[in-house]
């Protein structure tokens, strides 16, 4: 669905940290159900909400980068082995190794358990990127480098660009492929796909200097003269911000960290990495135009997008339903309820991103009233 078609345009900040709280509930468990759920909200927000935009059109691609993934951790079990089980699919003719490399096999037989665990860790790994696509597809990467802090000028321009490096890709790819078909050249296969790589890799190129040139020009990355004290204050906080968010966010993904280094070290960090944004932004000398502002809608956003991580964290603590599956007997296993529940509210952007559209008739007669 388009913009003309009733959507409203968000914070971009607000898309990427829905989408991050999807991801990290993602990591959290390899419960097929679950997993599946996940893409299944993820893709059809960034189906209803995204934008006509060349950099919307990048979550097909993230789809069938996830697909691949899924198929190469699959290949790689089949190949080199992993979990055994006592189900046996195939035997595959196995290269004898030496001595030094036990426990590595290539070829041998190859089970259904273990199939099944890779198939669930590559699902997983294919979901986390199903949530960065929806993302890319949703958030415009020019206003997000608007909305990023002055103090961070040198590092947000290289976390942008990274970050729409695919969208762009894409964007590129579309663009040449439809001047080509314009001229009658109908190649597809590998034909067409090798005949593409050139010209989007210099397009891409093209881009990136226009975009420095432009920035360039604008004076973008001044910066003014602080004391030396606050230069001081501003790399101690930066330097305990980001130790405190590295940390806690260890600790929060990793069950088997101390409590101690989760949610505290979290907010310790985070506090001190605000602080390292307030003070370093006194020597970024930098204006914006029309700033994004953060209101409402976009709290609702990002906090349904952090519930689904809520709603996992709780089922870790409960025990209740099945987050990482067992594969002797093969079952089915049980998805979470609170899990699943939390995914659920990651749907509410659907209702919020949109704002009923007037159409082109009533606009007109509208018009015609107040002329009148």
């Amino acid at each position: 669905m388009s913009r003309a078609a009733g959507t409203r345009r968000l914070h971009a900040a607000a898309w990427w940290v829905w989408a991050l709280g999807l991801g990290a509930t993602a990591t959290r468990t390899t419960n097929p159900i679950l997993l599946l759920f996940i893409a299944a909200v993820a893709g059809y927000v960034a189906v209803t909400c995204r934008d006509r935009t060349p950099w919307s059109r990048s979550y097909g691609a993230f789809l069938r980068l996830a697909a691949i993934v899924l198929v190469i951790r699959i290949g790689f079990h089949v190949v080199l082995g992993g979990v055994a089980g006592p189900t046996e699919l195939v035997r595959l003719p196995e290269i004898p190794l030496p001595s030094w490399a036990s426990g590595i096999r290539i070829g041998g037989a190859v089970s259904a358990e273990g199939v099944l665990h890779a198939a669930y860790d590559g699902l997983r790994l294919g979901v986390l990127l199903v949530c960065v696509g929806a993302a890319n597809a949703l958030a415009d990467p020019r206003r997000l480098l608007q909305s990023l802090p002055g103090a961070l000028y040198e590092v947000s321009v290289a976390v942008v660009v990274a970050l729409t490096t695919a969208p762009q890709l894409v964007a590129s790819a579309v663009r040449i492929r439809r001047a080509r078909q314009l001229r009658g050249d109908l190649r597809r296969g590998v034909r067409g796909f090798t005949s593409l790589v050139v010209p989007v890799v210099e397009d891409a190129f093209d881009r990136a200097l226009s975009m420095a040139a432009t920035m360039d020009a604008r004076g973008y990355g001044r910066a003014g003269e602080v004391p030396a004290g606050v230069r001081r204050a501003t790399g101690a906080c930066v330097i305990g911000g980001l130790a405190g968010l590295s940390m806690g966010a260890f600790a929060v993904l990793d069950t088997t960290a101390p409590d101690v280094l989760g949610v505290p070290a979290l907010v310790v960090g985070g506090v001190l990495g605000f602080g390292a944004l307030r003070l370093g932004a006194r020597r970024a000398i930098r204006t914006r135009y029309r700033p994004d502002r953060w209101g409402g809608a976009e709290t609702v956003v990002a906090a349904s997008g952090l519930v689904a991580l809520v709603g996992v964290l709780v089922a870790e603590r409960t025990g209740a339903g099945t987050l990482d599956p067992v594969f002797v007997p093969i079952t089915l296993p049980d998805p979470p309820v609170s899990a699943m529940i939390g995914v659920l509210v990651a749907l509410v952007p659907v209702l919020v991103a949109r704002t009923p559209v007037r159409s082109r008739a009533s606009i007109v007669t509208a018009t015609r009233k107040a002329a009148a």
